[in-house]
């Protein structure tokens, strides 16, 4: 049986289908806006205020490896997509690295501060290992996970920390091949618990692609990421200040491939 939505889902489904439309994008998101914008100013209180040590000032330690990327102070967010993209390039071709890193080295260097150099929303599904996917290891990628890859309240949250304290340059909001979540909501049937929770987030990108899984999959992965750099001010201020991209992407669980969707 699938759960009654309450308003705060059918508000953020509707905000989703206006992305999908390519309708008055900004009215629709200014909503939302409004609606967290005071939860938004509190959490960066805490989290920037509190957590000034977490800010990179240098940069990255000791790593066992030529690949090694350095602190994200070094990168620019072209550079740290690069850097994304280079490290799947090795693990398409089995010549991935993040293995022959002293792991002891790494852990030491992050026990009282992180230095990632890149944020990833990827979908909860265990094939799709983010680290290993971009050849890196600890430290190196701010990692949120949610079934479909979904925007919500929590993800911002988490990925507007990761951008403006811990100084990530990039977010990849990535789908994938054969996507559970995507698949449930294009059959739309009953299922237990809250696993509908999810419907109202992906199906804008349903109405728009139709049943092609992996259009829709697509689909979603360059909505929700457009819903990021609307619906957070935090975001969309680094985002015109040159300091941070956002891109959205689909991995082929079959090749281990990430191809760039916008």
């Amino acid at each position: 049986m699938i759960l009654p939505l309450d308003s705060s889902h059918k508000d953020a489904s509707r905000a989703r289908r206006t992305l999908a439309k390519d309708s008055s994008s900004g009215e629709a998101t200014e909503a939302r806006i409004s609606g967290h914008r005071s939860s938004r100013r509190r959490f960066m209180q805490l989290t920037v205020g509190g957590a000034a040590a977490g800010i990179i000032t240098a940069a990255g330690g000791r790593l066992g490896s030529r690949h090694a990327v350095m602190a994200q102070s070094k990168l620019s967010p072209d550079a740290a997509l690069q850097a994304l993209m280079e490290g799947n390039r090795r693990f398409t071709t089995n010549g991935a690295t993040a293995h022959e890193r002293d792991l002891a080295i790494l852990r030491e260097n992050t026990v009282e501060k992180q230095e990632p150099f890149a944020a990833v929303l990827s979908c909860a599904d265990s094939r799709v290992p983010v680290e290993l996917v971009f050849d890196q290891s600890i430290g190196q990628i701010f990692v949120t996970r949610i079934a479909g890859n979904v925007v919500t309240s929590e993800i911002i949250a988490s990925l507007e920390y990761g951008a403006a304290v811990l100084g990530t340059k990039v977010i990849l909001v990535m789908g994938h091949s054969n996507c559970g979540a995507v698949k449930a909501t294009i059959q739309a049937k009953g299922v237990p618990g809250q696993i509908s929770a999810l419907y109202p987030h992906i199906q804008p990108a349903v109405d728009q692609a139709g049943s092609n899984l992996e259009a829709a999959t697509k689909a979603n992965a360059k909505i929700q990421a457009a819903l990021l750099r609307q619906a957070s001010t935090v975001i969309s201020d680094l985002l015109k200040k040159n300091e941070l991209k956002v891109v959205a992407a689909y991995y082929e669980i079959g090749s281990g491939s990430v191809t760039l969707l916008s």
